[in-house]
């Protein structure tokens, strides 16, 4: 809307927030444009529904603010912003970088004044613009200015007991794993979602690749996905619109809404300031501050926490509490506002007497939101814990004003190791079931169920054309890997639909004949097993995937964590037992240090060095490397070092994120699960590969997943399989959130395992199919369809039961060989790599029947 609105669609967009009602973008547009009478109606709505919120969690009355020291870490950037005076060029610092000293400086001197945030600000990326940044950090060892802002930041806790609030700019979602660790908040704001200011030459944005909308929105996301409690805001009055504005409120809205983690919203007003190339810009009117904030929450609701830079208010500090403000952010009696050095912080007790005439009274909160602190997991991690809980007044998450600062150690943490829970899980599983049917969080961990609705990729519309089926099955049979995208689908398709709609029988027999013809061909007529044990070292974890019912709170009842001890008796156990590999993963536990993964590798191979260790999936590997602050390649050495030998290609699920972020709230993004598998590969450590489908996806998902796997396969050679999942959805939070369709149909097993033959002919020769997720009769369907491995005998599988699978945790090579035999073909033992065990290895599973005695004993003695 370019121009004002008329007096009668101001008075029905007032009437719609009077009555508490869900206002659209064109009536949020409309009461930006409130000034005078109609302001003062907008400002009491807005006001009204601030107070609700602040009574909702008993705060009624209280603004808030954060006792705060400003660490300019370095004022280079690699950004041009036309309105920014805080960047600038090498030649005008005395250092590109503040050095240690110097940081810990600010931060004591702030400590022995009360503050308890020290916030870290600084340009985005300089090392990527300026050779002097890039210099520096090689100087004092450093691989990039987040590196460097990490080190400071754990620093600062361990001498000052200051609270870090980390403001880096744009971060990758590796970034926020790493930095989650050392700072209990982070923040970037929005600014403006207007892609002209960012596209256009002489708008603000332009040149500055940080100050993309879609990258900066893609940060939020990250931040929420990844627990992290986050600030962000907008920034009016730089040139976008009065519907640029409100569109930057909705887009904040949905990140709320989705994630959770947006702990407050700042609606900033532009200052001019002179030497920028805006210095002749007029400043944003104070009413038009006013109405932004009031529209801020009405759009945002009582929950939000908004707030108001109290220093570029000039005295109308009262507007802006009228506006809808709870909070007037980080006030600083040590040092200035780098951002907007000239304009002064107001005194605290001025600012206390201010909010005191406006009826409210001022509390001081820390950097990370008191409701967050309440919460603790995920949103705090535990090493940072004991620094908050210094600070924070138990009972309401707020600052405590009496609070001593001093520096606490900041540390891995040494437990994780400790036996604890339901530790007999992956045998009770089978003859007691687990405790519920869901997480006592369920409401919440996930994110915002509504919301997630709206991200659900669109159904697809059949793709075969006549005759197109017929043309795809003669390429497939005659050259394989010529099979184009649509051709793939249209081989998918003949399955149906999840009701059979459109299924086409004769074309999916003729389907599956080809992919065996291919399976003969490559791999010859052996169905293949290993001989394994998985040990699922913990179901502790708080990552939010909405598919896992594996998943635990370290306070629920099926909740369980083995020690080093128990990991390596059951790894004996299964060397006793006949087995050639243990295949261990499990939850993302807050607990564990970044190296638990060497220690349980190493623990393995000292209790039994033959054993091949086939550990820790893609997703293990980053939070590793994060909590340990290595890259990708030196963690993965490390791992091979400690006794890895290879690593399952699992948490790929599809590799689509429009998917993966339906899926799941806080795993990897796709090309992180490519860069870590790709990266194994390069280092000389082979995987598996595996997609889990049959949930949110479509046929067109699966052929592209499935092409993906095959271009990495070509490039690195370092697969040794593909594993189909078929998703198991009885007990998937997805699943009865209403979200997830309830598995895929036999005819689309079938079709998708035939596929796969097909598309991965020539370079990937092991397809495997998952006898815990398919029945019997399913398995020797796919069998003769393309399908020469069966996986393991197991021995325990928990994951795939605790959400519903009813085919048992383990198979005796006795059951497997029963299950195979109507197909005519032979069941063969084989290593990991596909090769065969010596003869030691196959007396002792013949001997013991592929299953350890500790699991074997809750069978019936007749089938003992």
């Amino acid at each position: 809307m370019s121009v004002n609105p008329t007096d009668s669609a101001m008075r029905r967009a007032l009437a719609r927030a009077r009555d508490g009602k869900a206002l659209d973008l064109t009536e949020a547009t409309v009461l930006l444009h409130a000034r005078d009478g109609h302001l003062e109606t907008l400002l009491e709505h807005a006001g009204r529904v601030r107070d609700a919120g602040l009574e909702a969690v008993g705060r009624q009355g209280t603004i808030t603010y954060s006792r705060k020291v400003f660490i300019p870490l370095t004022r280079l950037c690699r950004d041009r912003c036309g309105y920014c005076t805080f960047a600038t060029a090498p030649h005008k610092l005395e250092s590109v970088f503040l050095s240690p000293d110097e940081v810990l400086e600010i931060a004591r001197q702030g400590a022995a004044m009360g503050c308890k945030e020290a916030l870290f600000t600084l340009g985005d990326r300089p090392e990527d613009r300026w050779h002097q940044a890039r210099e520096w950090l090689d100087a004092h060892g450093y691989d990039d200015t987040l590196s460097y802002v990490r080190a400071m930041a754990i620093r600062v806790l361990e001498e000052t007991g200051l609270l870090p609030h980390l403001n880096p700019g744009v971060m990758t979602w590796r970034d926020l794993q790493r930095l989650k660790p050392v700072a209990p908040s982070m923040g970037m704001m929005l600014e403006t979602t207007s892609r002209e200011l960012f596209e256009v030459k002489g708008m603000p944005h332009y040149g500055s690749p940080d100050k993309d909308p879609a990258v900066r929105l893609r940060v939020l996301e990250d931040a929420g996905r990844s627990n992290v409690p986050f600030t962000s805001g907008i920034l009016i009055g730089i040139g976008e619109t009065v519907q640029d504005r409100a569109e930057s409120l909705f887009a904040l809205r949905r990140i709320a809404r989705e994630y959770g983690g947006l702990q407050e919203t700042i609606v900033q007003n532009f200052r001019a300031k002179p030497d920028t190339a805006m210095r002749g810009m007029p400043d944003a009117d104070l009413q038009e501050l006013a109405a932004t904030i009031a529209v801020a929450r009405l759009v945002l609701g009582p929950r939000m926490r908004v707030q108001a830079p109290p220093n570029l208010v000039d005295s109308e500090y009262d507007l802006m509490i009228r506006a809808g403000i709870d909070d007037w952010g980080g006030v600083s009696p040590l040092t200035p506002d780098h951002v907007n050095p000239e304009r002064p912080w107001p005194q605290i007790d001025e600012l206390a007497a201010r909010t005191a005439a406006s009826g409210f009274t001022l509390r001081e909160r820390l950097t990370i939101y008191p409701e967050y602190v309440l919460a603790g997991e995920p949103w705090l991690d535990p090493r940072l814990s004991a620094h908050v809980a210094a600070l924070a007044d138990p009972e309401t998450g707020l600052a405590r004003e009496d609070a001593a600062l001093v520096g606490r150690p900041w540390q891995e943490p040494d437990g994780g190791f400790v036996s604890a829970g339901r530790t007999d899980l992956h045998t009770a599983v089978d003859t007691e079931g687990r405790t519920g049917d869901r997480r006592e969080d369920f409401d919440n961990v996930y994110g915002d169920w509504d919301a997630l609705r709206e991200r659900l990729p669109a159904a697809a519309a059949p793709s075969a054309l006549v005759g197109e089926v017929g043309r795809a099955l003669r390429r497939a049979a005659e050259n394989p890997a010529a099979l184009t995208e649509e051709e793939a689908i249209a081989l998918l398709d003949v399955a149906g639909d999840q009701n059979g709609a459109g299924a086409d029988d004769a074309a999916l027999e003729e389907l599956c004949r080809i992919a065996d013809d291919l399976r003969r061909q490559a791999v010859g007529d052996d169905v293949t097993y290993v001989v394994n044990r998985n040990i699922n070292f913990t179901n502790v974890c708080y990552t939010g995937c909405r598919f896992c019912a594996f998943a635990q709170r370290r306070t629920d009842a099926d909740a369980y964590t083995l020690s080093l001890d128990q990991v390596a008796d059951r790894a004996l156990e299964g060397w006793q037992a006949g087995a050639t590999e243990v295949c261990m993963q499990g939850g993302i536990h807050p607990d564990l240090p970044g190296d638990a993964y060497f220690d349980i590798a190493r623990a393995v191979k000292a209790r039994v060095p033959g054993m091949h260790v086939h550990a820790f999936s893609p997703m293990e590997v980053i939070n590793g490397a994060s909590r340990t602050n290595l890259s990708i390649e030196d963690w993965l050495v490390a791992a091979r070092e400690a006794g890895v030998d290879s690593l399952p290609g699992t948490a790929a699920e599809i590799l689509d994120d429009d998917v993966r972020w339906v899926l799941t709230k806080g795993k990897l993004p796709a090309k992180e699960w490519v860069e870590v598998i790709s990266t194994a590969h390069r280092v000389g450590i082979p995987t598996t590969s595996t997609m889990m489908y049959g949930h949110v996806d479509t046929h067109a998902h699966w052929v592209r997943h499935i092409r993906l796997i095959r271009r990495m396969q070509e490039e690195t050679g370092g697969f040794s399989e593909f594993v189909l999942l078929p998703f198991v959805h009885h007990s998937a939070p997805i699943y009865l959130a209403g979200i997830a369709r309830p598995g895929p149909t036999a005819r689309e097993n079938r079709a998708v395992h035939a596929l796969a033959r097909i598309l991965l002919h020539g370079a990937i020769d092991n397809i495997q199919c998952s006898w815990v997720k398919l029945r019997d009769d399913l398995c020797r369907q796919v069998l003769q369809g393309g399908v020469n491995d069966l996986g393991g005998t197991l021995m325990e599988e928990t994951i795939s039961r605790m959400a519903g699978s009813e085919n048992g945790s383990f198979k005796t090579i006795t059951e497997i060989g029963e299950m195979v035999a109507p197909t005519g073909r032979r069941i063969r033992q084989r290593t990991t790599e596909y090769g065969t065990p010596d003869a030691e290895r196959l007396a002792a599973s013949a001997a013991s029947d592929g299953v350890c005695r500790s699991v074997r004993g809750l069978l019936p003695l007749e089938q003992v």
